[in-house]
């Protein structure tokens, strides 16, 4: 009996170890709103800020619009424990609501699948 619970208590340390290692990423904000903006005056860009809080590099491996009217882009490079990075996101400024969604995929384990969704919203006059 004695070596059942060893070993219980044991894979169960394990598991609580390994889900603290790796690269994690945490957003200052997973909205954007670009509020009342004009196209005249307005570029169109913002940036979604990061950080890595775990303790391997983040790797971010692809980034994706739902449309072609917002173009993100970021850095291939590998983000450092305690680093932090911008993923800069272009909408196209056409006239009406802005309604879309950005998907990160990276190696962080604080996501499921790697996987986190970004949004923006707001209205073009």
């Amino acid at each position: 009996m004695k070596k059942i619970v060893t070993f219980i208590v044991m894979f169960l340390l394990s598991l609580s170890f390994k889900a603290q290692t790796g690269a994690k990423i945490e957003f200052k904000e997973q909205e954007i709103d670009y509020g009342n903006v004009s196209k005249s005056s307005d570029n169109g860009v913002r940036y979604f800020e990061f950080t890595n809080t775990g303790d391997a590099p983040l790797i971010i491996k692809n980034v994706q619009s739902t449309c072609g009217c917002t173009i993100p882009s970021f850095s291939k490079e590998a983000v450092a424990p305690g680093g932090s990075g911008k993923i800069e996101v272009k909408y196209n400024m056409a006239p009406g609501p802005i309604r879309k969604s950005i998907m990160v995929e990276s190696n962080a384990v604080n996501t499921e699948g790697g996987l986190i969704s970004l949004k923006i919203k707001g209205t073009v006059n």
